[in-house]
């Protein structure tokens, strides 16, 4: 059964659309994720989920009731947003119990609350502390706690990981991910790290322009994306992307380089396409296509390694031991079953 609902939702300012035809259904228990690059409009969708944003079309169920006029404070969600907005002068206890205060929960059961949650998030030694002596990941927490207290029906965040520094993140990812799996209540959380998305969520929603490019689990989208903006927007490193002309069982680039394309594509030679081959996919080999090494960026347990193949740069991730060397000769083979193909005037897959 869905718990949130969007059924054509739109959002324009005037004359402006920011988005535009948005359906979705985010089931109970789920972690949707909605990705995307910067005013794709993930945050403004999330925002009209919360009752924080109007919308201008369509409709929004949550828990099977139309919520479209409803007051935020309604809507029985919990958000969590990038900056910490915790009251400085106010203790951790006291910032986490704070809106059950207003709403008159009695002292007993605020006590248990925040003390549950407190040992949730390890926070029981922090509760007489002030914001200002918490580490940045410790005020995410406390903020974490803030809205668990208040046991919603579902959690929103809106790119909760922002301001911690990248060792933190990994931390605080692994932290809500395991709270939503104790937890079991619907989340949608928004960021434009494609990582931290692959990484936590049930479903991936993928957004560009005020539009959902594509929806699904995130392998579904790695390995099968639809288009050209969602290939190239999932996966780590950036997918090879090379345009060509179909020459039998080859992809004949400009300057004359040719790769080889899967077997059985079916494509009528001259036809120009977009082949997708990702760095994890090209592997050395004792014959094949001549390369040349132009960069090697060692990660710790592979390499990432720019090739030059003609006039035409790939990377290629390595996992072997030996450092290659900038200027380095080398043959180097395609994976061709999972190579992708896409139809260069429209962007679409060709399956």
């Amino acid at each position: 059964m869905s718990e949130i609902e969007l059924r054509n939702v739109g959002k324009s300012y005037g004359s402006m659309s920011v988005l535009d035809d948005i359906s979705l259904d985010m089931g109970s228990g789920e972690f949707v994720v909605l990705v995307g690059p910067s005013g794709c409009g993930k945050s403004t969708l999330l925002r009209m989920i919360a009752g924080l944003e109007d919308i201008s079309a369509g409709e929004i169920t949550i828990g099977g009731r139309i919520v479209n006029d409803m007051p935020a404070k309604e809507r029985d969600l919990a958000m969590v947003f990038q900056s910490y907005a915790l009251y400085p002068h106010m203790k951790v206890a006291d910032n986490m119990s704070f809106a059950l205060k207003l709403a008159g929960v009695s002292k007993s059961e605020i006590k248990r609350r925040v003390d549950e949650a407190a040992d949730i998030l390890g926070l029981g030694h922090l509760l007489e502390r002030l914001p200002r002596e918490l580490s940045g990941g410790q005020r995410q927490r406390v903020a974490m706690g803030r809205a668990i207290v208040r046991d919603p029906r579902a959690f929103l965040f809106d790119e909760p990981l922002s301001n911690l520094d990248a060792k933190l993140r990994v931390k605080m990812r692994g932290e809500i991910k395991k709270l939503h799996q104790r937890l079991g209540k619907t989340t949608i959380y928004v960021t434009h790290d494609q990582t931290e998305a692959m990484t936590m969520a049930d479903k991936i929603v993928v957004l560009n322009g005020g539009k959902i490019e594509q929806m699904g689990p995130p392998l579904d989208l790695y390995k099968n994306p639809q288009n050209l903006f969602v290939a190239s927007f999932i996966g780590s490193p950036e997918i090879n992307l090379l345009r060509g002309e179909v020459d039998g069982q080859t992809l004949r680039l400009a300057d004359g380089a040719r790769l080889p394309l899967p077997e059985g594509h079916g494509l009528a030679s001259g036809r120009k396409i977009v082949y997708g081959i990702r760095p994890q996919h090209i592997h050395l080999a004792d014959s094949g296509i001549a390369a040349e090494v132009m960069l090697v960026e060692p990660t710790g347990d592979a390499q990432e390694v720019m090739l030059r193949i003609g006039v035409t740069d790939v990377t290629m991730v390595l996992g072997e031991s030996a450092l290659l060397q900038s200027g380095a000769k080398v043959t180097i083979g395609f994976d061709t079953a999972n190579v992708l193909l896409f139809d260069e005037k429209t962007g679409g897959r060709i399956q």
